[in-house]
Parts: C-alpha cells; structure tokens; sequence
C-alpha cells in the first residue's frame, strides 16, 4: 500500500537556545522538546530510583535473603528478559548475595512467565526467593503456587496488569494502577537497574557501581522498542557512553565483533539491528539462558563461543523467517484490504508449519507493509495456537485482546503484552471466530484513515545539506527509537544510475533538485538505497524508476563507510515518481 507523507509540525513555544543548529531545534520541537534543559542526558536528570513504586520493599526483601539465601531470577525469553536476568545477576553477586541463579522457561514447553508449572521447576533447586524479570505481573496462579511452597516472590515487570494483582511481597511496576512514577515506559531490564541502583545506595558498596550496567540497560530498552522519553534516553545514552568507552560486559564486546560492528562508533540501529537480534535467537530458536550466560561471563573466550552460537542461530532464524514471510505474503494477497473488505483493519495470518519463535518477526513485517495490526499464529501443544501481536500507533493491542476476551468469554485462552506487542493462546477450532472478532474490535477503534501508514517527515534538506556533515550531526543528536523517532527527510531527485544488489536491494545515485527547481549535476550525485525493494517492500512504486525519472523520496541521512571512505547516503523509506 502507498503511504502518504505528511511533515511534521514544530512546536511555535520551544525554547531551545542559539547555540543549536536550526535543523536540530526544528527536529526537537516537533518531538516534543520545549526547552534546552531538556537534552540534558546525564545520570544526574534521572528520575530518583526510589521514586519508583515497590523499590524501597523489594530492596528490603532482598536484603532479608543476602547472606544465607538462595534468590533465583526467572526472567523472559526474549532480549529485554535476558539483560534483566544479566544484570540483576551480575549485580547481586558483586554485592555479596550468598547464591544467585537464573531460571528461563522454554517458551515451546512452559510458556511466558510465572507459571505454577515453572514454579514447581524452581523449587526442585530450593530458593529462599524468586524475583521475576520482565514478567510476572499476570502470573497470579504462579505466585500462588510459590506461597503455598512457602518461598516468597519479588516482581519486577513493565507489562500492563490485568484486573487484579499478584499477591507477591513485593511488587515493581511503573504501569501499576496509581503509580506516580514519571515515567511507564522503563522496560523490563529498566525496572530491575532501578531496582539495583537502590539496593547498591543501602549497601554503599566501594568496588560497585549500578551504573557500570548501564550497557546492558541500553540493550534491552533499544531491543523491547519501548517509548525512548527523557529518562529511557538518559539510560540509552549513558549505556551507549559506556560501549563506546570498551567499558562494557565481554559478551556485548564479543556480539559486535561477531556483528562486525565498531565498538566505538556503535549507535542504536547497531544494537537495534546487530546486537539485539542475536540475543532474541537463542529465545526464538532454543534456549534463552545462552543468551543470558553470554552477557554474564567474564571470560573473554566464553563469551566469544557463546556468541558464535548466537549469531549461527541469528542465522539460522532469518532463513526461517524468510521463508515464512513468503508464506505470509502467499496469505496476504488472499486477503481483502480495500476499505468494504471485512479483514481491512485487522488481520490474522496462521499456517500449519510456522515456527513458534519467529511468528511475531513476521507479523510486524506484514504490520509495516499493510499498516494495521497483524497477528501472526503457529501450532501450541494440543488443540491450540500461539499468537504473536504487532499494532500501529493509535491501537492499543493489549486492550484490543482484553476486550474481546471479555465480550468472547472462553475465546482467548491467556494474553498479555503492551501497546505495540501482545501474546496470546487460543483454541485452534476457534481461530475464524477470532479473526472476526479481532477484525470488528479494530474496526470499532480506528477508521480507516488513521490506519493509512502515514510516514512522518521532518521536511525537505537543501543539497548542502546532503553531506557527512549533516549525517552526523544527525546521529550525535540521538539516541533515537521508539517515541523519539530517527528523522525522516523528503524530496524531489532525479535518478542518475539503478541497479539491483543481491536480487533485493535497489541501489540508486540520485541528483538532489534545488529551490529554483533544478537538479544538481551528476558529479553531485547522491548514493541512496532501499532495502528490499525488490521483495515487495518498496512503498510507492511496484518497480524500479528508469534513469532520467524525477521521484519523490522520503529518506533517512547517514554515513556509508566503504574501503576507508565515508559518502552521505539516502535510506529510503518511500519513493513515488513525481
């Protein structure tokens, strides 16, 4: 479907000083900045740690287990779980805890979160306490299960909360009916780094510091695509600060070698891109605690094989999810998108060979090329289905479930998730009736329009601009992601070349048009590509335009390295002929 670009508008009451270049004041004002004072990143302007709802009496329980208990984390299975688990384990064995260990469910055997079946697991290690990471705030029956074994449990979870709340003794959420904390948008690996960080100030350890984990807060924050507002920023920047400084855990070092990427240049599309989908491997393919062993070890060597294993299932998981986005398009065009077909709004996709891991890779796929909510379904043990969730801006998915749940009693086996990301469980007989159901719930939340895939654009670069220079002033201006988007750029070019990299890729040199409505000359061109173009991702065009075409593109600027050289470079997002 061709999106339509829309600018953004700036924000007239912005007060962000003379010293910012005007592009840049242009670019905050339309994200929201109203003042300078709001780009401050250091730790100093994060919210105060127990400023967050249950800190204080989770970190009294821990403390009642330090000397002589047993504390086993059970974390998730994807990236945010995994940093989580690192990181609280990491850090309760530099503070002296006894015996810290780390339990993750299989995903294909036991499922996401506390579940008594996972709790009965745990016990048969004898915990004196279990603290969750990134899960557990739906987990009542789980909690239930580990009181009646009469071993206590501390939360610490980011998701929403159903109706009702885990008797757990100590409970740490910032999306918890009530909570006054500043911000709901901290991930799962968040939450437990301000957990951390005030059990490190009760302890005032000397060889310890919370914030030398900030490296792996960065990577589960950019990899869980939660909001990135002022306080997730300050812990992404504060991260980044550290991997770039070689200050961080063997693992992430030995993930961007592995990456080839550079450690003292990374930035968030390298962790986004790179870093974080070797981590989910090991959750989507086959066991997440290689993932999380990575991130502990202080073992060079270690940590080097670990993450050959997770970039050979990184591997390994794009073949398979390759494939089923072929299917998935076989799917799609079966389906009716124009706005009097029945699935137009929301769509379910299931084939009976679809991998259970990679699901939800594919439906946020299918999510960027139709633009409404996706779900994507693989076969569960028995007469069930999974589901994976991916929304748009303006449909809160888990709401969508929970209302269908409820208006559908016995439809929907289990659910959970946030707004842009949802799980679910349901009887395979069932599935039509879900998909209408699904479909009418999306039908009576967003018309039509809003669900058109509108691509934002911070307005149009004059040929000047089009330069290294720019790129990387664009890239120090960040850390951009989720809720603070990397700018997006449109405007007039003709085509100089094309050609086609690896039977996918468009790649173009594209003379920039100027105010007086000329183009630049061919010693001017500009690099520009299109990832996937070529696999029906391209937005705008159902083919490559011709040499000598004028095209409408909608790009991001940065930087291609090649053999030492540095050229700027269109990414494209969208190209129309003009």
């Amino acid at each position: 479907m061709m999106r339509e670009i829309r600018r953004r508008g700036a924000l007239e009451t912005a007060e962000l000083g003379e010293a910012l270049p005007p592009l840049l004041k242009r670019i905050y004002a339309s994200r929201g900045v109203r003042h300078a004072d709001e780009l401050a990143l250091t730790l100093d302007r994060l919210l105060p740690v127990n400023s967050l709802e249950g800190v204080p009496a989770g970190v009294e329980l821990l403390l009642e287990h330090r000397r002589d208990g047993h504390i086993l984390i059970v974390g998730d299975f994807d990236a945010d779980g995994a940093t989580g688990s690192a990181l609280l384990v990491r850090a309760l064995r530099a503070l002296g805890f006894a015996r810290v260990e780390f339990l993750v469910p299989d995903r294909f055997k036991l499922g996401y979160g506390l579940t008594p079946e996972i709790v009965s697991l745990a016990a048969m290690s004898e915990p004196s306490l279990i603290v969750t990471v990134d899960n557990g705030i739906s987990s009542l029956e789980g909690v239930a299960a580990a009181r009646a074994r009469g071993i206590p449990v501390l939360i610490t979870d980011h998701h929403l909360p159903g109706p009702q709340l885990p008797a757990a003794q100590a409970l740490i959420n910032p999306n918890i009916p009530g909570s006054r904390f500043g911000s709901r948008a901290l991930c799962g690996v968040g939450v437990a780094f301000y957990l951390i960080a005030a059990l490190a100030r009760a302890l005032e350890p000397r060889e310890f510091r919370a914030a030398d984990l900030l490296d792996l807060v960065a990577l589960g924050t950019v990899a869980d695509l939660v909001p990135l507002d002022r306080n997730n920023r300050i812990l992404v920047a504060q991260g980044l600060k550290r991997m770039r400084a070689g200050r961080c855990v063997p693992g992430l070092r030995a993930l961007a070698e592995h990456s080839k990427r550079d450690l003292e240049r990374l930035e968030v599309a390298d962790l986004a891109f790179a870093l974080a989908p070797r981590v989910n491997a090991a959750g989507r393919l086959a066991d997440m605690s290689i993932g999380i062993r990575c991130l502990i070890t202080d073992d060079a060597g270690e940590a080097r094989q670990l993450a050959r294993e997770l970039s050979e299932l990184n591997q390994a998981r794009r073949e398979i999810e390759l494939k089923m986005q072929r299917e998935a398009l076989e799917l799609l065009a079966r389906v009716r998108l124009e706005p009097q077909g029945g699935d137009f709004l929301g769509l379910c996709l299931f084939d009976e060979t679809w991998h259970q891991g990679v699901v939800g890779l594919v439906a946020g796929r299918v999510k960027e090329r139709v633009h409404r909510p996706v779900i994507a379904f693989a076969r569960d043990e028995g007469d069930a289905l999974r589901g994976s969730a991916r929304s748009v801006d303006g449909i809160h998915i888990r709401d969508v479930l929970e209302e269908i749940a409820t208006r559908h009693p016995g439809l929907v086996r289990r659910f959970g998730g946030h707004a842009m990301a949802a799980g679910l469980t349901l009887e395979r007989a069932r599935f039509e009736e879900f998909r209408e159901a699904f479909a009418a719930a999306i039908a009576a939340r967003a018309e039509g329009a809003a669900l058109a895939g509108i691509l934002l654009s911070d307005g149009e670069l004059e040929p000047a601009q089009l330069s290294v220079e720019t790129a990387r002033l664009l890239q120090r201006a960040g850390p951009w992601g989720a809720g603070f988007p990397e700018p997006v750029f449109d405007g007039a070019f003709r085509v100089a070349e094309r050609r086609v990299l690896s039977d996918r890729h468009l790649k173009l040199r594209l003379l920039p048009r100027a105010g007086d409505g000329r183009y630049a000359t061919g010693l001017l061109a500009l690099d520009a590509i299109y990832f996937g173009f070529l696999e029906g991702e391209g937005e705008g065009l159902p083919e490559p335009p011709a040499p000598g075409a004028e095209v409408h593109v909608g790009y991001r600027l940065e930087v291609n390295e090649y053999e030492g050289l540095e050229r700027a470079q269109l990414n494209c997002q969208h190209l129309a002929l003009l």
